[in-house]
């Protein structure tokens, strides 16, 4: 089950989970921000256990996360018209299957494209972690190496529109059992099937409902 963390005691738990994971890592997590119109948080539960957690950072202020460190990157693209969401503060419980990392990510999807319009993701990340992105989703790098003073470590600015995405996933969604030469990680997202359910869900929950 993926949900919609709407209540204080959800976000608090999925800030845990968040900050247990980066420290495992030994990153330095910025404060949580506030769950509000700008910002929505999504967690993934296996038996009623948190398993996986992200949030997703909406640009309807005019200023993302990123842009403290690639402000300069992001401005071409809202002269363009596009409209950019910001995926972070992604962990995911030990020993986790790639269908939870995939089903936060198809979520998150439907959300910001389907649901609120949104046309680009634009995400930091690691270096070392580059080529798993790119592979594994189908980013494009956007902006060089810099620090990025919220988690204490250098970051690499990644690129995936969403109509992009949404090619994609109506190609390999749902795949998963079949052997199939696709590598990446959307032959584990929910069968195109079932993107209507979900969607229909996930705007009822966005009305004040706390299940998907």
């Amino acid at each position: 089950n993926v949900r919609l963390a709407s209540s204080a005691g959800r976000q608090d738990a999925a800030g845990v989970l968040v900050r247990r994971m980066y420290a495992w890592r030994g990153y330095a997590l910025d404060p949580a921000a506030r769950q509000d119109g700008a910002r929505v948080t999504f967690y993934a539960e296996t038996d009623g256990e948190l398993v996986g957690t992200m949030s997703l950072a909406l640009d309807v202020h005019g200023r993302l996360p990123a842009d403290e460190n690639f402000g300069d990157s992001l401005a071409p693209l809202r002269l363009a018209g596009r409209r950019l969401c910001e995926p972070s503060r992604l962990a995911l419980d030990k020993g986790m299957s790639k269908r939870v990392f995939a089903a936060l990510i198809h979520i998150s999807y439907l959300y910001a494209h389907r649901l609120r319009g949104f046309s680009d993701y634009i995400i930091e990340v690691n270096p070392r972690h580059v080529a798993f992105y790119q592979r594994m989703l189908g980013f494009a790098v956007f902006g060089a190496e810099r620090d990025c003073s919220r988690v204490g470590a250098p970051a690499v600015l990644l690129r995936l529109p969403l109509d992009v995405m949404g090619e994609r996933i109506r190609r390999w969604s749902g795949s998963f059992d079949a052997a199939g030469a696709e590598r990446s990680f959307y032959p584990y997202f929910f069968p195109l099937r079932e993107e209507a359910g979900i969607s229909a869900r996930l705007a009822a929950l966005c009305q004040g409902e706390d299940r998907t």
